[in-house]
């Protein structure tokens, strides 16, 4: 019997987070920038102004997300650097404790005493400030927070799916604009919910339809305020 390599696993669980934030990222940028598009096309704007508008909504989009990413997963990052000092002071001052602290979370873990102290010993003596950041702390080389990495995959996968509408609109007659927006930017949606879902382990169509309808609703509201706002200017 053909035995599965268990590396092809955890290469395939390793690129999970960043696969779906990546998915919801594009996500994001469809629903924006279609709901925007909408709701001007809705309050009977030119084809021109429609696009300045979407143009605009996918560069304040890609910005805003990019800054609110890097900001948050600064304050991550600055949040796990303090955590490592104190680690470090502690690990100079205290080494023995730091031996038994790592020792009685290797026991908690399921280790008989002897075998958790020479594991933390041995774990120790290669690199302990490792050790403790990643069984203590739960920090490790691949969770490490990156605010530069976060900051532009969080607006690239932005106007990546903003993209998708915004050429809709621009190959589109205005006459029949909103009803091209919204069918290209729900089959996108679908698409990409499902592959969220997939990523996830959930129901491939109960996740790509949930995506869909929240979506769709998002731009009915945003076509009906669009509407009423072009009537009442």
């Amino acid at each position: 019997m053909r035995v599965r390599r268990r590396d092809h696993e955890r290469h395939q669980l390793a690129g999970v987070g960043w696969l779906r934030a990546s998915v919801l990222g594009a996500n994001d940028g469809i629903v924006s920038i279609s709901s925007l598009i909408i709701g001007v096309a809705a309050a009977h704007a030119s084809q021109h102004s429609i696009l300045v508008s979407g143009m605009s909504g996918l560069v304040a989009g890609a910005m805003s997300m990019a800054i609110g990413e890097y900001v948050s997963v600064h304050s991550q990052a600055d949040t796990e650097a303090a955590a490592l000092d104190q680690e470090r002071e502690e690990l100079r001052h205290d080494f023995a404790g730091e031996a038994r602290e790592l020792t009685d979370i290797y026991v908690h873990r399921g280790l008989d005493l002897a075998l958790a102290k020479q594991v933390a010993e041995q774990l120790m003596a290669h690199d302990a400030l490792a050790a403790h950041a990643r069984d203590e702390l739960g920090l490790s080389t691949g969770t490490r927070a990156r605010p530069q990495q976060a900051a532009l995959a969080s607006a690239g996968c932005f106007a990546a799916g903003a993209i998708i509408p915004l050429a809709v609109a621009a190959a589109t007659p205005v006459s029949h604009l909103i009803e091209f927006t919204v069918a290209s930017s729900l089959l996108s949606l679908l698409i990409l919910g499902g592959v969220s879902a997939k990523v996830g382990g959930a129901n491939v169509v109960t996740g790509a339809l949930r995506v869909a309808l929240w979506s769709a609703l998002a731009m009915a509201v945003t076509a009906g305020v669009g509407a009423l706002w072009g009537r009442a200017i």
